[in-house]
């Protein structure tokens, strides 16, 4: 080649770059909340390396975006996909709603754990079987990553993990040895990666902990950048000196904290949120950086087992088990269910009616056909009282019986997604309409809720401009969390991006019939690499464990 025709190719190599991939043409929503503009958008390996112009762009993909939206990856900042993704990694309900990034650790977390935690998670399991081959947190997000998975992920220490490794299931107060220990756990998985501290506080044992104690698990997670997320001790009765609570974990232990599936449960309860939203701002202007997460529905989802008074489980679900067992126990705990109470979460009187109680998961074989059927309707069936129904089926069940909850106000839910410190987590595992998950049923926001704010919330009711749902799914939970380069669709940061139709984007999932994919969501990438392709799945499992910001151990 002349030295002529070498400066002409290497010219025309400047002007027409080589990307892995490109996407052409769409309307970007960066993140940042900041008006929508067309632009190209180049990536290179696992970075987004070009915004803009990029007419003479060459790439192994080019993907016309002509109509469509393209946004930074979404991130779920409550997830339950811990033991799904065990079955399944290719994570097929949220990648298709475009969810890059998973974050567990509500409460409860993969690690660390015992032997005798070991053990009991072994025998609790349910539809989903698996080995436990791993002893810390780190080591089960590191065997996500090695075993494949298409999405990051990223989560918590569960403090109820902390308390059942060091003090085990009953209702005691730690020690200072036993608090020690919990500190020195906190510490190591801070190092390994962690994000902070989770808390559900209204399950036992989680509901024995005290206020000092959490703080003090807090004080250790804040020496490594960490957060505090929680299920407050009370959305019902007690929802604003919950929020009290959580605000005094932040201010006195040092670390940003987050409210878990922000909610007011209950009718009587509905008019609270406007006080809570007080609380909250009131603190952002002292300078506390407290945020808050939610879903898009007017049901939560936990166990039947949460409309027994925390009590019951001093000692385990084994301890339960033998107390339904107990006439005497029975007729204590059935009293209890029916007793209005600030003492407690009730979640049965909280529903409001049996017929508002939705039974969607049982362990045993023999109960399965029960599946879909209220609490109401299977008491009519037996011919027995609601309450004593469900003391019956979790007995029967030897599990906390997978339950949803009619509770929430819809008007309540407009009013949160327009704060711009919420974000979105689906508070479910990510599944698919076939294999395992469909032994049993589920909530619709599994499959249904980021895609449920952007076509309802959105698109349909207007309530916020996509712009913001953009920034609240994307940069504002990845900023929280301090995930490194992600959440933003500019040059340097990691290719999690989607594309996908706002005419179209919509939830399918419902009550009735909650395994269906939702629509318009075209095309994912994870790390660079191609998951989603042109609305189905390529397999690809790019997906990497994330670490926080203070983590110092590789």
């Amino acid at each position: 080649m002349t030295n002529a025709l070498f400066a002409f190719a290497w010219l025309l190599a400047l002007q027409s770059p080589t990307y892995d991939a490109v996407i052409k043409g769409g309307t970007v929503c960066d993140g940042t909340g900041g008006a929508p503009r067309r632009a190209d958008v180049g990536i290179r390996g696992d970075r987004i390396v070009a915004v803009g112009d990029l007419p003479t762009a060459t790439a192994k993909v080019v993907i016309d975006a002509k109509g469509l939206v393209v946004a930074p990856g979404f991130v779920n900042m409550l997830s339950w996909s811990t033991e799904s993704l065990l079955a399944d990694g290719r994570s097929q309900g949220e990648i298709r709603q475009g969810i890059t990034t998973q974050i567990f650790g509500e409460g409860w977390s993969m690690g660390p754990l015992n032997d005798v935690m070991k053990k009991r998670v072994a025998k609790d399991e349910g539809d989903i079987k698996y080995d436990v081959t791993w002893t810390t947190l780190a080591e089960y997000l590191q065997l996500l990553e090695n075993r494949g998975v298409s999405q990051n992920v990223a989560s918590f220490i569960g403090a109820t993990t902390l308390r059942e490794y060091t003090i085990g299931l009953e209702d005691k107060k730690a020690t200072p040895e036993q608090l020690d220990r919990m500190r020195d756990l906190v510490r190591q998985e801070m190092e390994a990666g962690a994000l902070g501290i989770g808390s559900s506080l209204i399950y036992p044992p989680a509901f024995y902990a005290s206020t000092e104690e959490l703080i003090e698990l807090c004080k250790v997670a804040a020496k490594y950048q960490g957060k505090y997320i929680s299920h407050m001790r009370s959305e019902g009765n007690r929802l604003l000196e919950a929020v009290d609570e959580l605000i005094r974990i932040s201010r006195e232990g040092g670390l940003p904290a987050e409210i878990y599936h922000l909610k007011a449960a209950g009718e009587a309860n509905w008019p609270k949120m406007d006080q809570v939203i007080a609380k909250v701002e009131a603190a952002r202007r002292e300078g506390l950086r407290i945020t808050a997460d939610m879903y898009t529905y007017t049901a939560g989802s936990t166990g039947l087992d949460a409309s027994m008074p925390p009590w019951t489980q001093d000692g385990g679900y084994d301890a339960l088990f033998a107390r339904l067992r107990d006439p005497e126990a029975r007729k204590k705990i059935a009293a209890a269910v029916r007793t209005p109470s600030d003492d407690w979460e009730n979640l049965y009187l909280a529903a409001g009616s049996p017929d508002r109680i939705l039974l969607v998961e049982f362990k045993s074989e023999a109960l399965k056909p029960l599946t879909g059927k209220t609490l109401a309707a299977v008491a009519k069936m037996r011919g027995k009282d609601p309450v004593e129904t469900l003391m019956d089926l979790v007995l029967e069940d030897q599990s906390r019986v997978g339950t949803v909850y009619f509770m929430i106000s819809e008007d309540n839910i407009a009013k949160q997604i327009r704060l711009p410190w919420v974000s979105f987590g689906s508070d479910a595992a990510s599944m698919a309409p076939e294999g395992v998950f469909m032994k049993s049923s589920t909530h619709p926001r599994a499959y249904g809720n980021f895609a449920r704010l952007l076509g309802k919330y959105v698109r349909d009711d207007k309530v916020i401009p996509i712009e913001d749902a953009v920034r609240r799914l994307s940069s504002l939970p990845a900023t929280n969390l301090g995930l490194d380069h992600r959440g933003f669709l500019q040059e340097g940061m990691f290719a999690d991006v989607v594309v996908f139709d706002p005419a179209t984007i919509a939830d399918r999932a419902t009550f009735d019939k909650p395994h269906q994919y939702a629509v318009g969501m075209k095309h994912v990438f994870v790390n660079g690499v191609q998951v989603l392709k042109d609305g189905e799945h390529t397999g690809a499992k790019p997906g990497r464990a994330l670490r926080g910001p203070g983590a110092t151990t590789k």
